[in-house]
């Protein structure tokens, strides 16, 4: 084999090992392996169409990541946070996302802002039409966006290895109809804020919206059912990982 072709070798099987973390990842995140399920490895590399060595690698970097839990002897379960790690996580989580907002009002560019005021259309008219699977990937692509926005790799990766724990209860869970209301009227004083490039203020903003979620995400978690079997669903993204 030639220094192209093991190179070529080299790029595949990184490809490939990144398609089934990112593809684990989401399962988790979108909330399909349910805190506390159990990872089923078999069903699971039956539906990827892959072994179970890719597989336990991406187990394996996802626990580092404190999305999964892995026990002695008996595989890994979806980690199910307490009500303290909870609170912890999003102390962190609304420091960041202040700094976040403080940043952006000064870096933000009229072409990001246009594409978050965007974003908070078509989630207001979402949760109008009461379609909150678009309303909650709307929300989560306003927070994302602000964040991107920041123009700071550091506070973007701090970030993204925090939120994703509890990500599934944040952009999802039910709210009141008081709840509903304080989110939109937050996303609207949101972009008048990005408009005004009022760093102080939107900082503040967006440490009050993350401690306003306390009470839903607490919630959502408290309520988790029992684990049920996971990777039994349908075969999605087998396709994707085999011709990564």
């Amino acid at each position: 084999m030639n220094t192209i072709d093991r190179y070529r070798g080299i790029v595949r099987k990184t490809l490939h090992h990144e398609v089934v973390v990112e593809t684990l990842r989401e399962l988790i995140l979108d909330g399909e392996l349910e805190p506390r399920s159990r990872i089923n490895e078999v069903a699971l590399c039956e539906r990827f169409g892959i072994s179970r060595t890719p597989l336990r690698e991406a187990i394996k970097l996802l626990a580092a990541e404190g999305l999964l839990e892995l026990l002695p002897n008996r595989g890994a379960r979806v980690v199910a946070l307490s009500d303290t790690e909870i609170r912890e996580i999003l102390q962190v989580i609304g420091a960041l996302e202040g700094a976040a907002g403080e940043l952006a009002c000064a870096r933000i560019t009229d072409a990001e802002l246009a594409a978050i005021e965007s974003a908070h259309d078509a989630m207001v008219a979402a949760w109008k039409a009461g379609d909150y699977t678009i309303y909650f990937a709307r929300n989560r692509e306003i927070h994302d966006a602000i964040m991107a926005a920041a123009g700071n790799s550091a506070l973007q990766s701090t970030y993204r290895s925090l939120s994703g724990r509890v990500q599934r209860a944040r952009f999802s869970a039910h709210k009141t109809e008081q709840q509903w209301a304080r989110a939109i009227d937050d996303h609207i004083l949101m972009i008048l804020l990005l408009r005004r490039r009022d760093g102080t203020a939107l900082a503040q903003l967006m440490r009050d919206h993350i401690k306003s979620k306390w009470p839903v995400i607490s919630a959502a978690y408290s309520e988790a059912k029992p684990a049920k079997p996971s990777g039994q669903k349908r075969k999605a993204s087998a396709e994707e990982i085999s011709n990564g």
